[in-house]
C-alpha cells in the first residue's frame, strides 16, 4: 500500500520499538480486560433476564384463569385437554376414584394477567433502547470504563429495590425494570468503545467474542439458579433471586473500577512490548485520546449501506433471540410442562452450548484470516449467514414436538439458540471493521433501534400464544426464522469489511501534509506491515 506523494519515506521509516517474541498472551491486559469484561456481561444479563424466571413462581396463575377451569388446567395456568394431559403425565386418580390434574408448580402471590406479564418482561428494553446511542456518543468522548462501571452501579441497585417494588404495585416493579433498563443499554457500546482502543485487528474476533460470550453465560448461571431460589430461596423465594444476583453484580463493579483502563496508554500495569504491540496495530485508525472533540459523521451512517447491513443483522438477531430469551421458561411451562426448577436448568442448556459456539467462531474466524482461507468480508458474512440461516430451520422444527417429545425439543431448542452465535464473529463485530474510531457509536445506534425488538417481541409472542397451545407457539416460531431470513439475505447482500472512507483517520504529516491513512496490521511475527484493503 502506498502513502501520498513525498510521504513514501515515513513508510520506510517506520519500525517496531518491541520485540514481537515480548508481547504476551496469557498475562496480557488486553486478555486480562476481555476476563473482567466476561463477568461484566455474564452481571448485564443475569440482571436482564432474571424476571423472566422469576416470574413463573412470581404468578397465580390459578387465580388468573379462574377456579372454574381447574379440571381442565394444568397448574401453570395452562389450558390443556385431557388427552394431552393423560399423555404428558399430568392426569393422577384422586380417592374418589376421579382425574385430576397434578400440580408441579406452587402458584405465586401476584395476579397478573398475560398482558400485564408482557409489559413486566417487556419493560426492560424501554429503557434500553433510550440510552444506546447517547452511551456510545459518550463513552466515545470520556471513555467506557465509567460508563459501564457506573451504569451497572445503577442497575444493581434497582435490582435491589425489585422485590419491594414487585410487593408495591406493578407499576412501582415496571419503573425499576426500565431503570435497569436503561443503565444496561450502555453497556455494549461502551464495550465496544474499549475495544476500539486495546484489541489488535487480527485479535479482535476471539477477544470480542469471549468478551460478550459472558452474556450466555450469565444466561447459563441465571435460569437454573432462578429456578433453584424460586423453590428453596430464602425471603420468600423468589425475592432471593434479585438479592443474590445484585451482591455478585456489586463485587464485579468494586473490580471494574479498579482494574481498568480506557485505553493501554491510561494502564498503569501493561507492559511497553504489549502497549506498543497495541499501538502499532490500532495507530490509523484509533481515536486521538488528547483530541476528545472527534467530529463524528452522523450523515454518513445514515447514507452508508455496509452501516444498514449491521443494523438490519443486529435487529432481525434481537427478534429472535428476545422472543426465545424471555420466552422460554414460558415455552418450557406450557409446551412441555416442566416444574420450575427442571425449566430453569433446560431453559440454561442452550446458552451454555451458545457460549461454546460463540468462543469457537470467534477463534475459528480469526485462524481462517490468519492463513488467508477467508478475506475479511467473507469471514464477516459467512459466519452471520450461518449463525441465521441455521437456526431460523430448527426453530420451524421445534414448533412440531410436544410434551411426549422432550428430549427432541431441547435438542432442537438448544442448537437453534447456541448456533446463532457463530454471529459474535459476523456482524458483531463488523462495526470496528468499517469505523474503528467510531465502533462504540455505531453500536450504539444498531443496538438501540434493535432494542425495540425486546418490548415489541415478547407481547407479539404473548398475543401468539393466548391458548399456549402448541400451534400457538408454531407461529410465534415461524416469525423469527421469517426474521432470520431477511435479515441474513440483506447482511449478504451489503456488508462490507472494509474501512470505509468517512470512518478513515486524518494525521497531519511532517511536512505539514494531511493524508488518510487506512488500517495498518502490524504482524507481531515478523513486524511487517498488511494491508487490510483485502477486507474489501
Amino acid at each position: 500500500m502506498e502513502l501520498s506523494n513525498g510521504n513514501k519515506h515515513k513508510e520506510e521509516e517506520t519500525t517496531l520499538d518491541y520485540d514481537p517474541n515480548a508481547v504476551p498472551w496469557w498475562t496480557s491486559c488486553r486478555l486480562a480486560l476481555a476476563v473482567l469484561g466476561f463477568f461484566g456481561f455474564l452481571n448485564v444479563y443475569a440482571l436482564r433476564i432474571n424476571m423472566s424466571i422469576a416470574i413463573v413462581c412470581m404468578v397465580n396463575h390459578t387465580a388468573i384463569k379462574g377456579l372454574e377451569a381447574a379440571a381442565n388446567t394444568s397448574s401453570n395456568g395452562t389450558i390443556i385437554s385431557a388427552s394431552e394431559a393423560s399423555r404428558c403425565g399430568l392426569l393422577t386418580t384422586d380417592e374418589s376414584g376421579n382425574l385430576t390434574t397434578t400440580s408441579k408448580n406452587a402458584d405465586g402471590e401476584f395476579v397478573w394477567e398475560e398482558q400485564t406479564q408482557g409489559f413486566i418482561l417487556g419493560s426492560f428494553f424501554w429503557g434500553y433502547l433510550l440510552t444506546q446511542i447517547p452511551g456510545g456518543w459518550l463513552a466515545t468522548k470520556i471513555g467506557g470504563k465509567r460508563i459501564f462501571g457506573y451504569s451497572m452501579l445503577l442497575a444493581t441497585i434497582a435490582t435491589f429495590l425489585t422485590p419491594v417494588g414487585a410487593q408495591t404495585h406493578y407499576v412501582f416493579l415496571i419503573v425499576l425494570r426500565v431503570i435497569v433498563g436503561i443503565a444496561s443499554g450502555v453497556c455494549y457500546p461502551s464495550m465496544h468503545a474499549i475495544w476500539g482502543n486495546w484489541a489488535p485487528p487480527m485479535e479482535r474476533s476471539k477477544l470480542v467474542s469471549f468478551t460478550y460470550a459472558g452474556a450466555q453465560v450469565g444466561n447459563v448461571v441465571t435460569f437454573p439458579l432462578a429456578g433453584m431460589l424460586c423453590k428453596y430461596g430464602f425471603a420468600g423465594g423468589w425475592p432471593s433471586i434479585f438479592y443474590v444476583l445484585g451482591i455478585l453484580s456489586m463485587v464485579w463493579f468494586v473490580l471494574w473500577m479498579i482494574f481498568v483502563s480506557d485505553s493501554p496508554n491510561q494502564h498503569r500495569r501493561i507492559s511497553h512490548a504489549e502497549k506498543s504491540y497495541i499501538a502499532h496495530s490500532l495507530s490509523r485508525t484509533s481515536k486521538d485520546e488528547e483530541n476528545k472533540s472527534v467530529s463524528v459523521p452522523w450523515c454518513n451512517f445514515a447514507k452508508s449501506m455496509p452501516v444498514m447491513a449491521i443494523l438490519v443483522a443486529n435487529i432481525t438477531t434481537d427478534w429472535g433471540l428476545y422472543t426465545l430469551l424471555t420466552k422460554i421458561p414460558s415455552y418450557m411451562s406450557d409446551v412441555l410442562h416442566l416444574d420450575i426448577q427442571a425449566n430453569g436448568l433446560y431453559s440454561a442448556l442452550p446458552y451454555l452450548v451458545l457460549w461454546l459456539t460463540i468462543n469457537a467462531s470467534g477463534w475459528l474466524a480469526d485462524f481462517l484470516q490468519s492463513k488467508g482461507c477467508m478475506s475479511l468480508v467473507v469471514t464477516r458474512k459467512s459466519f452471520t449467514l450461518f449463525g441465521m440461516l441455521v437456526p431460523a430451520v430448527l426453530l420451524i422444527g421445534l414448533g412440531y414436538v410436544d410434551c411426549t417429545q422432550p428430549n427432541v425439543a431441547i435438542t432442537l431448542l438448544v442448537l437453534g439458540v447456541s448456533l446463532s452465535g457463530a454471529q459474535y464473529s459476523g456482524w458483531v463485530v463488523n462495526h470496528m471493521d468499517i469505523a474503528p474510531a467510531f465502533a462504540g457509536v455505531l453500536f450504539g445506534i444498531s443496538n438501540s433501534i434493535a432494542a425495540v425488538t425486546g418490548f415489541l417481541s415478547p407481547v407479539v409472542a404473548g398475543v401468539l400464544t393466548e391458548e399456549k397451545t402448541r400451534e400457538n407457539w408454531q407461529k410465534v416460531f415461524y416469525v423469527a426464522a421469517g426474521v432470520y431470513v431477511f435479515g441474513a439475505v440483506f447482511y449478504a447482500i451489503f456488508a462490507s469489511g472494509t474501512v470505509q472512507a468517512w470512518a478513515v483517520t486524518k494525521e497531519t504529516t511532517e511536512h505539514g501534509e494531511e493524508v488518510n491513512v487506512e488500517l495498518l496490521d502490524y504482524k507481531a511475527t515478523n513486524g511487517t506491515k498488511k494491508d487490510l484493503e483485502n477486507g474489501k
